[in-house]
């Protein structure tokens, strides 16, 4: 009888109880026009909603599709979503095997664009089977674009997974997901705030993203425009304390234009799963350095690196005139050169010294050139 969100309702049931205001706001004696907040529409509204309940008819429902209700208190409540004070759902109707709480305890939110592009599927899918081959759980909203790739990817790694829904868990949407969502229902969980056989609404959709906030380490943003859900996401997780990540794409798609503004301001850049790891996991879960490739050069002392960075491209040079050129004697030139010639690098012709030709496939690679 509750909406998602609800704040007012979340303030009366922390100081008396569900039991006490489901009385109140039934009975006719004035005692729900003293709680405060209260007015007459709103009273109005709740007892419309409350007329229309039914837990029994809601817990057998769910019961159908092997799924459970849980609430706080219960063992497998996730206590991090307390942490939306009184804002936090009333209970969560879940479907699936695994353990919410333990679940929840070692998870990451990648959320997105609907109208996403090709890049966007393939980051999402990459980082939904990368974290979820490290053993995290991939938290997401179940929609079309980055949502039902990030599950794909978790799905193809044989990893976890967890949709969060704005309408009931026995209701498929979209209905191109419907197979999708049976999928996650059976090797993962789908969890919803809203009772079962229950519809999404525009508002539910914004109000669901606060639990996909709440519920994780951290959230991943893969495309999103400037007026994208998916940053009501990632705002709500910055306000909650949680990590706030976003995958850069390019300066000229207004679907990567809402991600480049949170990296402007807190938002951290993550580019793959180890990046993701290392922001949210535990000390040590460092992602590996990054680097270019190691050319010959990289291994000559400063003396080799001089003389050949003397030697022109093409042509013979005499050892006197390549000390002239390197600025050190004929001598150190020549040693140098010999050197040189031991690791590959130069050729001797006459008496002259020039460059190794180059193979095809490194052509600049003697240099040091990339």
């Amino acid at each position: 009888m509750l909406e998602p969100g609800d704040e007012r309702a979340g303030q009366w049931l922390r100081q008396i109880g569900p039991d006490e205001l489901l009385r109140r706001l039934m009975a006719e004696d004035g005692s729900a026009g003293r709680l405060p907040g209260m007015t007459a529409a709103r009273l109005g509204g709740y007892r419309l909603r409350a007329a229309a309940a039914d837990p029994v008819r809601d817990l057998a429902a769910v019961a159908a599709v092997g799924g459970r209700f849980v609430c706080p208190g219960d063992r497998e409540w996730p206590s991090q979503l307390d942490d939306l004070g009184d804002a936090r759902p009333v209970g969560l109707w879940v479907r699936g095997l695994p353990d919410l709480r333990l679940w929840s305890l070692r998870s990451v939110a990648v959320v997105g664009a609907r109208a996403c592009t090709p890049y966007g599927a393939h980051m999402a899918a990459a980082l939904g089977s990368g974290l979820a081959e490290r053993g995290w759980v991939v938290v997401s909203g179940a929609a079309f674009g980055v949502d039902g790739a990030a599950h794909r990817g978790a799905l193809a790694a044989g990893g976890a997974t967890t949709a969060v829904l704005a309408c009931g868990v026995d209701v498929p949407y979209p209905r191109g997901h419907a197979e999708l969502l049976g999928r996650v229902a059976h090797q993962g969980l789908v969890v919803a705030e809203l009772p079962p056989s229950s519809h999404p609404t525009r508002s539910r959709f914004i109000l669901r993203n606060r639990v996909i906030a709440a519920l994780t380490r951290g959230t991943v943003v893969v495309e999103a425009a400037l007026r994208s859900g998916s940053l009501a996401t990632v705002r709500q997780a910055q306000r909650l304390g949680r990590f706030a990540m976003g995958v850069p794409g390019p300066a000229t798609s207004g679907l990567s234009a809402g991600v480049h503004e949170l990296l402007r301001g807190e938002g951290v850049l993550v580019t793959d799963a180890d990046e993701v790891v290392e922001l949210v996991g535990d000390i040590g879960d460092l992602a590996p350095a990054r680097r270019g490739p190691v050319l010959p050069r990289d291994h000559l002392d400063a003396g080799a690196v001089n003389i050949l960075d003397a030697l022109p491209y093409h042509g013979v040079v005499h050892p006197r005139d390549l000390a002239r050129a390197a600025g050190t004697s004929a001598d150190e030139a020549l040693g140098r050169l010999y050197e040189l010639h031991s690791l590959g690098f130069v050729e001797r012709e006459g008496d002259g010294w020039r460059l190794t030709p180059p193979s095809p496939c490194d052509d600049d690679a003697r240099r040091g050139g990339t």
